[in-house]
């Protein structure tokens, strides 16, 4: 995967990530499957309305 990010937007999280002790591949596969956790339509609950019993 190659993403194209702005020169101060990749410094500023390249030093947020090692500030924390983190770096930036495992933050961003964790935002990743974080992110398909939440979108993924075998996670998804139906929208509609609630039926009253």
């Amino acid at each position: 995967m190659n993403l194209n990010v702005p020169v101060k937007l990749h410094n500023t999280f390249k030093s947020v990530t090692a500030a924390e002790g983190e770096n930036m591949t495992d933050v961003l596969l964790e935002f990743i499957e974080d992110y398909i956790r939440r979108h993924s339509p075998m996670t998804r609950k139906p929208k509609g309305r609630r039926t009253v019993a």
